[in-house]
């Protein structure tokens, strides 16, 4: 039993909340966005909370209340506060470029790696090395940050490559004559 979808999801000052039927909007200073509600899930609007329940007493549609309860406060919390992750190249010649709505990253090829990033985020190069990919929207940030890893993920010999903020990566030992 899901006890996330338990919790309500509290609606700061500021924050434009619109419900038809099953379908979900939110507007904040950051930005909007809309979401379609799981048919078996119910959302009510109640003196400053949203609240979530399962229509049924299944078990997948309780589970459904859960990730629904969940994706609903992140629309909340990227509108007002936004997201972000940061992101690090490390190697020799490894570096980054913002300009615009694209990134050109260097990141050993023997050609510039450009990545045209897609409406509603934004990227600053706060260094050579490092990137800041943000945005409102939770699953699209993550999803730049992880096609961006992807160009060069860290290797586990010298630990090159573009990896995120604190992300460990573990060493092997190199090969013994």
């Amino acid at each position: 039993m899901s006890r996330v979808a338990n919790n309500p999801v509290a609606i700061p000052s500021g924050l434009e909340v619109n419900l038809n039927g099953q379908g979900f909007a939110v507007k904040g200073k950051k930005g909007e966005l809309q979401l379609t509600i799981h048919d078996s899930v119910v959302l009510t609007q109640e003196e400053g909370e949203l609240k979530l329940a399962a229509k049924t007493e299944e078990t997948s549609a309780k589970a459904m209340a859960g990730t629904m309860r969940a994706l609903v406060q992140n629309m909340v919390t990227g509108v007002t506060d936004g997201f972000q992750k940061k992101l690090e190249l490390q190697g020799v010649g490894y570096r980054v470029q913002a300009q615009g709505n694209k990134l050109t990253l260097q990141l050993g090829f023997s050609h510039p790696v450009v990545y045209v990033l897609p409406e509603g985020i934004g990227a600053e190069a706060t260094s050579q090395t490092e990137i800041v990919i943000s945005g409102v929207d939770k699953q699209k940030v993550g999803q730049v940050c992880a096609e961006i890893r992807g160009f060069r993920p860290p290797e586990p010999y010298k630990g090159k490559g573009v990896r995120y903020a604190g992300e460990y990566v573990r060493r092997k030992e190199a090969k013994k004559k």
